[in-house]
């Protein structure tokens, strides 16, 4: 793995670039699809566009406009720290009205159907960012949003939730260190006391849930940095002082944090017409809140009674027993990884390429023990019973293998889309993966793993309406802790910091707890869909194949391509 190059400070949402440019330049990080942008850049100003623009403007035209826009989006560092000051984010959503102004100047109306889907991806950016400063406000809101320190890969195309530009992520540094790593991470890392202490002026909101999860997230950057202390320590003495000098701010922060919680007392949702706003303008997802609401409460029935018949059918048979020994974890994990690609090539599911297997099989993991009825993570108590029923889920590996070694021709697509606007479409394949896989057999002969894809289903559900709940100020925190727990078959879900975890997360991102079954939905629904189109040429193979060429994108955006028909969202509103 390389190390990202010394001069870049962000990533992924900074300068665009066509993949093989990062391959070429020396240094760059190309896993599985990021960006680096130059600390140094600054925004740049949006020009005035002339009215003959419209009548000329090609799709290179938007390439353009949609490289020097995420320039722009990013804030103007100092000394390695980006500027979130009321000033600075002021300044920015002043600008941000002649940035829509040049896109809609660009009349891509009589363009290609998928030159046209590339302008309302780079159109939804842009609402994004307007939501942020008139709802979301994470410099204001969020202190997790200052956490800057993280050492795992996600398994989606970017990080999930809401990110400050300039993070770090040390999976992508290869260890030891080299002496020119080492000297890039210790300026890196000897960013944050600064910018922790920018944040405590920045952070002026009163979203009570938001702030007290923030404490969690600075206990975990304090145990990250800890770790990396101890792995990198000796490597060189600068490091070893930028690391100790963050950890210090880290609890710092973290109690000062602490000490202004009691003093807030406000809602964290986005409340129910926001939400609905942000899913149709920027995640491209046509279901508001309250309909989000209702598919959640069916998705939940559904999972619960298909269960309680799955189990009715299976009584007779010996439950599923845990794995118990790292021998038969090892072996157990590498058959489910061959019996998964098995199935999705000779089965024509899929075609299926030679990296995507590695792919798979490197995010295997290794045994964790636990005592007889000790309950380890919920997703670790399936794993540990059948673990093809998570390498389904885990086809988001394979996925973001495939955005490296086939990237798409569209450098709008061939990056992820800012504000996880990928979420319904990358979370939505990966739980879809699991049910639909089912239906086509994967679980043939094996009675007991099917209800293993029917807990996962309704703990997804419980903790989306949990998610949903928030954000319309329905539940606070621990009733939405309390909702997922409850609804979460076999009392598997006992561990609350799990559950806070992922309640933190939607609450930051709206969208987020749902996206993984809207997007199923939403397949499904074009699955059925683009079937009627075919007719008896419809086969599944051929439905995936086209379907993964479209790229990671809304699948709203997907049908318009593979269908011809253009959602009414994309009207705008």
């Amino acid at each position: 793995m390389i190390s990202p190059q010394p001069k870049f400070e962000s990533h992924v949402r900074g300068l665009v670039s066509v993949a093989a440019d990062l391959a070429a330049a020396p240094g760059a990080i190309l896993a599985p699809v990021l960006i680096i942008a130059l600390a140094t850049c600054g925004p740049p100003d949006a020009p005035d566009v002339p009215d003959s623009a419209a009548a000329t403007a090609t799709p290179d035209d938007l390439a353009a406009l949609f490289a020097e826009w995420r320039e722009f989006e990013s804030p103007e560092f100092t000394d390695g720290v980006p500027d979130y000051s009321v000033d600075a984010m002021a300044a920015q959503y002043d600008a941000l009205p002649a940035w829509r102004a040049r896109l809609d100047a660009l009349d891509s109306g009589s363009w290609p159907v998928a030159d046209q889907i590339d302008w309302h991806l780079v159109r939804a950016e842009m609402n994004g960012l307007d939501f942020d400063h008139r709802v979301r406000r994470p410099w204001e809101r969020n202190p997790a949003f200052y956490v800057t320190i993280y050492s795992a890969e996600s398994d989606v195309p970017a990080h999930e939730g809401p990110v400050i530009h300039g993070w770090i992520d040390l999976w992508t540094y290869d260890y030891p260190l080299s002496d020119e790593a080492a000297a890039e991470l210790a300026g890196r890392i000897g960013a944050v006391p600064a910018l922790l202490e920018q944040a405590r002026a920045n952070l002026t909101g009163n979203a009570h849930d938001l702030w007290v999860a923030g404490l969690r997230s600075f206990r975990r950057q304090a145990a990250e940095l800890d770790a990396l202390a101890e792995e990198v320590a000796g490597t060189s003495d600068a490091l070893d002082a930028a690391i100790a000098s963050a950890h210090a701010a880290t609890l710092g922060f973290h109690d000062w944090i602490e000490g202004l919680a009691d003093s807030k007392t406000g809602p964290s949702g986005v409340g129910r017409e926001n939400y609905t706003w942000y899913m149709r303008n920027v995640h491209l997802v046509s279901y508001s809140w309250e309909e989000q609401v209702t598919l959640m409460q069916r998705e939940l029935a559904r999972a619960h009674s298909s269960l309680r018949l799955e189990e009715h059918r299976n009584r007779d048979l010996a439950p599923l027993e845990r794995i118990a020994t790292p021998e038969e974890y090892d072996r157990r994990l590498n058959e489910a990884v061959d019996d998964y690609m098995l199935f999705l090539k000779e089965r024509d599911v899929q075609t299926v390429e030679a990296y995507m297997d590695p792919a798979l099989r490197a995010k295997n993991g290794a045994f964790t023990p636990a005592a007889p009825g000790e309950i380890r993570n919920f997703f670790s108590e399936v794993n540990y019973r059948d673990p093809v029923v998570m390498r389904a889920h885990l086809h988001h590996w394979i996925e973001l293998a495939t955005l490296v070694e086939a990237p798409h021709a569209s450098s709008v697509r061939r990056v992820p889309s800012l504000y996880n606007i990928w979420d319904a479409r990358s979370e939505g394949l990966a739980t879809g993966m699991e049910e639909m896989m089912m239906h086509a057999g994967l679980f043939a002969g094996k009675p007991r793993s099917r209800e293993l894809v029917w807990i996962m289903l309704a703990q997804r559900a419980a903790r989306a309406l949990s998610g949903l709940y928030l954000h319309g100020n329905v539940f606070d925190m621990e009733e939405a802790v309390a909702h997922s727990t409850r609804w979460t078959p076999r009392g598997w879900l006992p561990d609350a910091a799990l559950v806070r975890n992922e309640q933190h997360l939607y609450l930051q991102q709206p969208g987020y707890g749902t996206s993984y079954l809207t997007g199923k939905i939403e397949i499904e629904e074009l699955i059925a869909e683009w079937a009627i189109q075919e007719g008896d040429a419809f086969t599944l193979q051929r439905f995936f194949d086209t379907f993964y060429a479209s790229g990671v994108i809304p699948v709203t955006l997907v049908r318009w391509e593979m269908t011809g028909v253009r959602d009414e969202i994309l009207n705008g509103s």
